[in-house]
């Protein structure tokens, strides 16, 4: 009988052992596998900045430098971040096909994994604004009506209330936001492309730039209605006083002239 009870086990053993064996199970995988994502991770970022860079050579070292410091030609890049670069490239701005006032947006000449090479590598230079995900600027759980007074507060002077664009000094002008991909309308808030300045996080906060983004999509979008009729282009009192001026006017100096002609007439009679 005491040979049987020396044998016996204790009640806990099982689970000390089964305890014991998930936390050897744990610490292997805590201590490889994401030590392999991790470094898989750093190897694909390693890459796709090796080939930014040597976009980068081909593309905008002339103006912008070898190491993006800048030039007499182009503004250094260091801490302009990953979003600047999405933005410029994304809509053709970049590279520039020549000086001026402002730079145009035209056909992008990259594709999309290239862009994400430049924007990597010029993200490498220093820290800045990274490129925004979907969930950012998608209209989903966006407050149209906060984002249109946002919009007239900030944007509506040089934009237009309805981004319809419009002129500023010295050759330079504020696009048109009609048709524009609501990721660069959020990244051009981010970063303050040209004439724009950047409004960041202490300014707007993301959900005031989703807001902004929601409303220009609901103002701008493919079925957008006008309450008012002819909207003239959207570009309010400008047009609006060139139609009155052309077309009232015109129509008042027809009415004189057909008056004139008539009293003229039953004179002659």
């Amino acid at each position: 009988m005491k040979k049987l009870s020396a044998r016996r086990r204790h009640p806990l053993a099982a689970l000390v052992v089964l305890l014991f064996a998930l936390a050897v199970t744990g610490g292997l995988y805590a201590a490889f596998a994401p030590a392999d994502k991790a470094q898989a991770d750093d190897t694909a970022q390693s890459l796709a900045i090796k080939e930014g860079k040597k976009l980068f050579a081909v593309g905008c070292a002339s103006c912008h430098g070898t190491g993006g410091q800048g030039t007499s030609d182009g503004p250094s890049l260091v801490g302009v971040g990953a979003a600047a670069v999405d933005f410029q490239v994304g809509t053709g701005r970049m590279p520039a096909q020549q000086p001026g006032a402002q730079v145009p947006r035209k056909r992008n000449i990259y594709s999309n994994a290239q862009i994400d090479q430049l924007a990597a590598y010029v993200a490498s230079l220093g820290p800045g604004p990274s490129v925004p995900d979907k969930s950012q600027y998608s209209a989903e759980g966006a407050d149209v009506g906060k984002g249109g007074e946002l919009f007239r507060t900030n944007c509506a002077q040089c934009h237009n209330f309805t981004g319809k664009g419009g002129a500023l000094t010295n050759g330079k002008y504020a696009p048109t936001l009609e048709g524009v991909d609501p990721k660069h309308i959020y990244e051009a808030m981010q970063t303050g492309p040209q004439n724009m300045p950047s409004f960041g996080d202490g300014s707007l906060s993301p959900q005031n730039k989703k807001d902004i983004v929601a409303y220009l999509g609901a103002v701008n979008g493919d079925k957008t209605a006008s309450p008012g009729g002819m909207e003239l282009g959207g570009l309010g009192p400008v047009t609006e006083g060139l139609f009155g001026y052309i077309f009232g006017l015109g129509a008042c100096v027809a009415v004189a002239i057909w008056v004139a002609a008539r009293t003229t007439k039953a004179k002659k009679s």
